[in-house]
This record gives C-alpha cells, sequence and structure tokens, in this order.
C-alpha cells in the first residue's frame, strides 16, 4: 500500500527525534463550515494530525463532552455527504493528515464500500473504527486497504498481550494507545501504569504508538509524550473551541491553548 500522509508524518517526526501532536475534533461543530477554520487553525498551531470524528447519535466511546460535540454537529445539519464536502475543502487549503474517528453503524447504513470510497476520494488519510471487533474485521479493513487508507487500531488497559499481538498485525498509520479504563475525557493525571501499556504495544511492533484518553493539559501532554509516540487530546480541544466566542478571536484564544500543549510535546 502507498505511503499516506499519516505514514509521511510519523516518518518525518522520527527521523527528526519529535513527538507527534493528534487533535480530535467532531466535524460539525460548531457547523460544517466553521470545522474548515478550526482544522486550519490547529494547524497553524502545530497540530500534526486531525482526527474527525464522524457525527453519530449514540458514540459509546466516548464522554460528555464529545457526546455533546456529536450531538451539536448533527443539530446543525452535518450529514455523511457533508462531511466529505468539509474534508474536501479543506484538502484545497491544507495537506494535514487526518483520519476518521468512527463507529460502524453510519457506514453500514450508508453503504461501507461506498462510505470508505468516498472518504478516500475526499482526501481523509485513515480510519479508527471504535466498535469493530479484531474478529470480525478482515473484510472492512479490507475495504481500507483496497482503497489506501490506514487502519488505526485500538489497544485498551484491558487488551491481553496475545491479543495485542493480532491487533498489530492488522494495523498500519500508528496504533493508538487508551490510556486509561472508561470513556473519553479530560483527567487529572496520566494513568497509572500507561508507560508499561505503551511498552507492550513497542515490543510487539514497529508502528509508531499514540497515547489518548484524558489528556487535557500541557503538563500532562508533556508526561504522554515521555511514554508515546505521539499524544492525542480530544476532549480538551473541543471544550475550548466550544467554551470561548464562536469570533476570530475566540478561536484564536482556543487555537492558541492547543499550541501550548502542542509546544510541550515538542519540547521532549
Amino acid at each position: 500500500m502507498k505511503k499516506t500522509r499519516i505514514d509521511r508524518k510519523f516518518a518525518e517526526l522520527s527521523k527528526q527525534e519529535k513527538k507527534g501532536f493528534v487533535a480530535y475534533l467532531s466535524a460539525g461543530d460548531p457547523n460544517l463550515n466553521d470545522t474548515i477554520d478550526i482544522v486550519l487553525r490547529l494547524e497553524d498551531a502545530g497540530v500534526d494530525v486531525v482526527e474527525l470524528g464522524l457525527p453519530f447519535s449514540d458514540p459509546l466511546a466516548d464522554g460528555r463532552v464529545n457526546q455533546e460535540a456529536a450531538t451539536r454537529a448533527l443539530e446543525a445539519g452535518s450529514t455523511f455527504d457533508g462531511v466529505m464536502e468539509c474534508v474536501a475543502k479543506i484538502r484545497e487549503r491544507s495537506e494535514i493528515p487526518m483520519l476518521f474517528y468512527a463507529y460502524m453503524n453510519p457506514l453500514l447504513a450508508r453503504g461501507y464500500e461506498s462510505s470508505i470510497s468516498a472518504s478516500a476520494e475526499a482526501g481523509v488519510d485513515g480510519f479508527l473504527l471504535l466498535d469493530l471487533p479484531l474478529e470480525e474485521a478482515r473484510p472492512y479493513r479490507a475495504a481500507l486497504t483496497n482503497n489506501a487508507l490506514n487502519a488505526i487500531q485500538l489497544v485498551t488497559p484491558t487488551t491481553p498481550d496475545g491479543r495485542i499481538d493480532k491487533i498489530v498485525k492488522q494495523a498500519n498509520g500508528f496504533i493508538y494507545c487508551v490510556s486509561r479504563e472508561g470513556v473519553t475525557g479530560v483527567q487529572d493525571s496520566i494513568a497509572e501504569g500507561a508507560g508499561g501499556l505503551v511498552q507492550r504495544i513497542k515490543d510487539r511492533t514497529k508502528l509508531p504508538v499514540a497515547m489518548g484518553f484524558g489528556i487535557g493539559t500541557a503538563e500532562q501532554a508533556r508526561d504522554a509524550a515521555k511514554l508515546a509516540d505521539a499524544v492525542v487530546v480530544g476532549s480538551a480541544i473541543v471544550n475550548a473551541f466550544n467554551d470561548r466566542p464562536q469570533t476570530a478571536e475566540g478561536r484564536a484564544d482556543a487555537a492558541a491553548f492547543v499550541g501550548e500543549m502542542v509546544k510541550a510535546v515538542k519540547e521532549i
């Protein structure tokens, strides 16, 4: 499979001996047009990869902040086709690596093969499919491979070593290390044992390992970057852009907040 923007970005970071920063936001929050502006501001703030949540009514892996973001996106009229158009417009102005954080239901409802093909055509680089079990993944992963998209895989604190072995063999792009049990949401500190989980993954693959779930401050981002190849921040970024005024000044302030976390990660 040809290298995606995600592959090239992590290769570049490795060569520079730098850690990566992945930013999550829900596509369509507060609306699709503003999502374009936010993604471009995140890129200007130094973000390496953008993880776009495909709005879904029942995001089971997400805590309150990201659930509410998905609800706002749906209420604003976000649709699958609208998100594809949003990504295509971003691609007219940016080559930042992007992946979809998605649940299977909306993809299957629309037609899985056509959903994946449309995503690739729009300009996305990969998928993180939250509720696709390893045992059922083969035909769905094939569609990603056929469209030259990365298949990002999750490893959690409760994943046994034998299962990690199987997961990493199905993955490419990077491995998403879920640092704690539970759903998404800002926490007070990095979970105890997160470093050990990263090492267990690294013992089994040469793919980059990105740590997420619960990271919300520059200090936490720095601590996570000491353990993993990249840091994923979601709820804190969603909050930053939602809590501030929906103006150029408010967006600039939110982007500056993200920039401080990016700076902390890059200093490692």
